[in-house]
């Protein structure tokens, strides 16, 4: 084999190894977890990013309360909003974020949002690490079990993942 045809072969190999590793979520594409009045959409669980990050879109129906005011101990959490206004508080602060406003908050942050319009909200939540995201999908699972959801069963599913409420401000 001669060297051109060898760099043909490894140029051929390397896009192929980049191109395996590239992850595409269509619209309408991903895994849907169903909380009450939320919708949310899986763009990235983790598996494609060696579980350093985790992207998901959310729907939050009008007049939707979000969770407990809580407090993570090993990730950060992103919210970037794409459309209407989700109120959040962080401590005893309250702040409204409309449609291109980012909201970051790291570990040990207290914080909670919820939608308090009469329009649906859309934002892009990240989770780095990707741990948290499974909270959601064990979330769904209790709310399909229990009518109606307790606020205990939360804060226990809350707990796995290295989160709890931040009962200081109840």
């Amino acid at each position: 084999m001669t060297e051109e045809a060898r760099n043909e072969e490894a140029e051929a190999d390397s896009a192929q190894a980049t191109a395996a590793a590239v992850s595409v979520v269509a619209p309408g594409e991903g895994e849907t977890i169903v909380l009450g009045t939320t919708r949310m959409r899986v763009l990235e669980d983790g598996s494609h990013t060696g579980h350093r990050l985790a992207i998901a879109e959310s729907v939050l129906a009008p007049h939707t309360d979000g969770p407990p005011q809580h407090r993570h101990g090993r990730h950060d959490e992103g919210f970037y909003i794409l459309s209407g206004t989700v109120r959040f508080t962080v401590g005893a602060a309250e702040y409204d974020a409309g449609a291109g406003t980012l909201v970051m908050v790291p570990p040990g942050t207290p914080h909670t949002f919820a939608n308090r319009t009469d329009q649906p909200a859309v934002m892009l939540s990240t989770f780095t690490p990707d741990l948290y995201l499974q909270y959601f999908r064990d979330l769904q699972q209790v709310l399909a079990a229990e009518r109606p959801p307790t606020p205990q069963a939360t804060v226990e599913v809350m707990r796995r993942y290295a989160t709890e409420p931040a009962t200081d401000l109840a």
